[in-house]
């Protein structure tokens, strides 16, 4: 049992100096040589590990969106935050994440391309690897329905929605060198309060109604 918590311990320490390395050199330009020396290993122990390059970059990503989704299904536990500002905080975050890791952001696009051009599905290797954040964040959207701080809608739209505002970050930051995306973070703000509006509308036209209903049957308990 000690050799396999060594093992995976030191597998993550590789990890966590590799994701260095593909940061400062760019998917294309690290080697497997550049990451042992990165680690203090050779390149023989590191076979031990990992069977090529691409194997411990994608690892690697595991590692930073396990991250992510821990910050994500923490925001999404808050008893005391409404869903509509668990989803406006998760948008937030995931928009402060990605402007702080740019350099990042450009090497995943880089793999993707990669991936591509060996003939693979990059949409697939994406949607694989964020399925976890999707589901944390259909379940906000399912619990505000049900408590009734949403009103009924399609909640994959919806999670498209938040999604094409995650794609719009890493576009801007990445592709188009933008340093400024609090406008994103404010359209998430927007979105979500634009989800629960209608709930909101709906509760008080029967409110509304309710009180000439209230009144009426006043009126005519004092007639009798």
């Amino acid at each position: 049992m000690s050799i396999t918590i060594e093992h995976d311990k030191r597998k993550k320490e590789i990890l966590e100096k590799a994701l260095d390395v593909f940061i400062d050199e760019g998917y294309e330009d690290t080697t497997f040589q550049k990451i042992a020396e990165r680690c203090g290993i050779t390149r023989t122990i590191l076979y031990l590990y990992f069977k090529n390059k691409r194997e411990i970059f994608s690892f690697s990503m595991k590692l930073f969106t396990e991250k992510i989704e821990t910050e994500i299904r923490a925001i999404g536990a808050d008893p005391h935050l409404p869903q509509s500002d668990k989803l406006s905080a998760i948008i937030s975050m995931v928009v402060e994440v990605c402007a702080a890791h740019r350099r990042l952001l450009t090497v995943i696009l880089d793999y993707l391309g990669h991936i591509r051009a060996a003939g693979g599905d990059p949409d697939d290797r994406v949607r694989r690897r964020t399925i976890r954040m999707r589901h944390i964040l259909a379940g906000i959207l399912i619990d505000g329905q049900k408590k009734g701080e949403f009103p009924p809608f399609s909640v994959k739209a919806a999670g498209d929605l938040i999604y094409a505002i995650f794609e719009a970050a890493i576009f801007r930051i990445s592709v188009l060198g933008r340093e400024n995306v609090a406008g994103l973070s404010e359209a998430g703000s927007l979105l979500a309060t634009a989800l629960k509006a209608p709930a909101q509308a709906a509760s008080g036209r029967e409110a509304a109604e309710a009180k000439p209903r209230s009144r009426a049957s006043r009126e005519s308990r004092s007639a009798l």
